[in-house]
């Protein structure tokens, strides 16, 4: 089996049978409250009430996240290679991952697979949305992949830390993009402690990235023109970033699809970077 990395309900229906094949939902479902820009609900419960047929649920927050974190760090190699077995994720599977919501928490799984060096894996683009809306069958079924080992092969540059990014402050070669609203770039309303965004840094919303009222992606072009204004130049290496390091994988996977190789997420995002007073903050 080909997977390419976004594909759409029909090519997962029609493979769903193959024995290779693992199917996740990864939602998360964020409310912006007056005291914290993050109250955080497992998609869970959304997934016991129905889900694709066969599939299963990851929770990013207490599987896939360092622990203990207050947010969605990234985990250890060991964490992240265990809570794959337990899901029947190793070499010679394929996985698919999809939300109920915007796609940018597929977008995060796929990302940390592609960090621990695992490339067999696609998001579905429109989710459970998509799959509902074309009238496919939904099952409440228990998953029933069984274990596998999962063997990490962890990536350099696929994710930055804090060093990097103050390091690329001015640097010509590294391009920072925000992926938040461009309110927050500039700002106002919900933010991580200092409201703003990292100095020099281009914002191109997670949130333009997918057509209005659904989770399905842009064509192609239309994505190109939106990276556009972030003026991108040939050979410029890619650091995205946003709140929690959640929205900024969603720009770097479209950025992947792009034909852009140099990428990396700054997984600490402005959670890590306001907290820290000896670095810039620009607003306005």
């Amino acid at each position: 089996m080909n997977i390419e990395p976004l594909v759409d309900p029909t090519w997962v229906a029609a493979h769903l049978s193959d024995p290779s094949l693992r199917v996740f939902d990864c939602s998360i479902l964020l409310t912006p409250t007056p005291d914290d820009p993050l109250h955080i609900e497992s998609g869970r419960a959304a997934w016991d009430r129905g889900h694709v047929p066969g599939s299963d649920f990851l929770d990013v927050q207490y599987e896939l996240s360092e622990t203990p974190s207050p947010r969605f760090t990234m985990p250890s190699a060991q964490q992240f290679a265990e809570a794959m077995s337990r899901h029947g994720v190793a070499d010679g599977t394929h996985v698919v991952l999809y939300t109920t919501g915007h796609p940018m928490w597929a977008t995060r799984v796929w990302w940390l697979l592609r960090a621990f060096g695992f490339d067999e894996a696609a998001v579905m683009d429109g989710g459970f949305q998509k799959w509902v809306r074309e009238g496919r069958e939904v099952s409440t079924a228990p998953c029933r992949y069984g274990p596998a080992q999962f063997a990490p092969r962890p990536r350099r540059g696929v994710m930055a830390d804090k060093a990097e990014v103050r390091a690329a402050l001015g640097d010509p070669a590294i391009r920072l993009i925000n992926a938040l609203s461009r309110k927050q770039h500039s700002g106002e309303g919900v933010h991580y402690g200092r409201p703003g965004r990292i100095p020099g840094s281009a914002c191109v919303p997670a949130f333009g990235l997918v057509e209005r009222g659904t989770s399905t992606f842009m064509a192609r072009g239309a994505l190109r023109a939106v990276f556009a204004t972030a003026q991108i130049e040939s050979g410029q290496r890619v650091i995205t970033y946003c709140g929690g390091g959640i929205a900024a994988t969603c720009d770097a996977f479209v950025l992947r699809l792009l034909g852009h190789h140099d990428v990396a997420v700054y997984d600490g995002s402005l959670a890590e970077w306001s907290s820290d007073p000896s670095l810039p903050i620009e607003a306005g």
